[in-house]
């Protein structure tokens, strides 16, 4: 079976999904299928709240509706080849969707170590897929000892939310020594382990996995240092690598990431197909050097670009690299980042000054739910450029790290922000006397 299509978008995760409802906003002529594999697909940041905040696991279902009801065409059907001659992709189901624009959101896929007995059953990586999720879901439920290996987000987010259910054994498995620590400075990284603990999550850093052992499943895990630990369910949480082998058996460029090479306009090596999200190329924000960010913010900025320039250059170099704006949330604390860490921008070679403040999220602090809070800066020594910054505190702060964020994307400097004219409210900020941003700023300026 033959079928036509003007756009033609492979993926339904938020890259496609953003992608499809913006070129349709600037192509209202051009008819834009998207095509993605998994029947009920889940929203993927909300995967950690299936194990307990959401009532049931369903409530995380992504939705079509609002595509659909814009005139997008979404089917259910997976992309086996590429033909990019005659511009067509083959599906499973033998059907040829012939486009005139390809734009590949393919995502990524779970990395699978390489350790002894990775095969055993009630060993799960997270797929983003609603049926796979809902026995992951039903078998940890049914556990007494649960370990999560892997201590980046999704692995803190997991342990998080496991160690509410009654009755759970958790263990939280990191090579490095601290968690979270590709995005935030030490002294970060101790909030969230001193936090995890608190809620009896058993936090080991440090420490390496060699050996799944048991019959068909898993009954223990090994660690390097000789400890054993019994487990009825493992979770694998150690990263994603970008599920490019379609562009790759095509022809297309990729790097040695395995990420899809694209320009500033998200333009693959084939000027009529591109890449978007998790499975194509990032470069840092600073140093343009590649960088293997995985965020669904990321994406979808990734996919209004895209979306925009299909036909015609509409964005002109909107893309100006990542800068890799982080947030999560573990029981009450709020950690975020933004750009690059002190210790990364010193791996790097930048010559940096930083700036912290400590103190409250609401004015005065007799208010009731007041937090404590933390903000620190990055800066360029000489030039005052705003390189990075990380925040601690409540939920009222969390959306601090966007403003950073923007002052990142815009170079802002210190004396910028030391000026800055900001709004303020007893419940919902700390006092403009002393607002953290400034403050930090002006801390960073006394060592300019």
């Amino acid at each position: 079976m033959e079928k036509r299509t003007d756009v033609l978008i492979i993926g339904g995760g938020p890259a496609g999904i953003v992608c499809a409802s913006t070129a349709k906003n600037y192509y209202p002529d051009k008819k834009i299928t998207v095509l993605r594999s998994v029947q009920n697909s889940v929203v993927p940041c909300g995967i950690p709240y299936m194990f307990y905040s959401l009532k049931k696991p369903e409530d995380n279902k992504m939705g079509y509706a609002g595509l659909e009801s814009a005139g997008i065409e979404v089917l259910v059907d997976e992309a086996v080849s590429i033909n990019r001659k005659e511009k067509y992709v083959e599906t499973k189901s033998g059907t040829k969707y012939y486009y005139e624009k390809l734009v590949l959101a393919t995502g990524s896929l779970p990395i699978i170590p390489k350790i002894t007995g990775i095969e055993k059953k009630n060993i799960f990586s997270i797929y983003k897929n609603l049926d796979y999720l809902k026995d992951v879901v039903e078998k940890v439920k049914e556990s007494k000892n649960v370990l999560i290996l892997g201590g980046g987000f999704i692995g803190v987010e997991i342990a998080d939310e496991i160690s509410k259910l009654e009755g759970i054994n958790v263990y939280l498995v990191e090579m490095l020594p601290h968690l979270l620590a590709q995005s935030f400075d030490k002294e970060f990284s101790v909030l969230v382990e001193e936090k995890l603990r608190s809620k009896g999550v058993n936090v080991l850093t440090n420490a390496k996995v060699i050996e799944f052992i048991g019959d068909e499943k898993v009954r223990r895990v090994k660690l390097e240092d000789g400890r054993e630990i019994d487990v009825d369910v493992v979770l694998l949480g150690i990263g994603a690598r970008p599920n490019s082998e379609l562009a790759k058996n095509t022809g297309l460029e990729v790097i040695s990431t395995g990420a899809i090479w694209v320009d500033e306009y998200m333009r693959t090596s084939d000027p009529d197909i591109f890449a978007i999200g998790d499975c194509a190329l990032k470069r840092d924000f600073y140093t343009r050097r590649n960088t293997a960010v995985m965020l669904a913010s990321t994406a979808t900025a990734e996919a209004r670009i895209a979306g925009a320039n299909l036909y015609k250059i509409k964005l002109i170099r909107e893309n100006k690299g990542t800068i890799a704006v982080y947030s999560t949330y573990v029981d009450g604390l709020v950690l975020a980042s933004a750009g690059l860490t002190e210790s990364n921008a010193v791996r790097e070679g930048f010559e940096i000054v930083t700036g912290t403040f400590e103190g409250i999220d609401k004015h005065p602090g007799t208010l009731p739910g007041v937090n404590k809070t933390k903000v620190k800066l990055i800066f360029s020594k000489h030039s005052g450029v705003l390189l990075g910054g990380q925040i601690a505190g409540g939920m009222s702060f969390a959306e601090l790290i966007n403003l950073i964020g923007v002052a990142i994307q815009q170079r802002m400097t210190a004396s910028e922000l030391e000026t800055l004219q900001m709004a303020t409210h007893p419940y919902l900020t700390c006092a403009p006397t002393v607002y953290h941003v400034v403050m930090a700023a002006q801390e960073a300026i006394s060592k300019i």
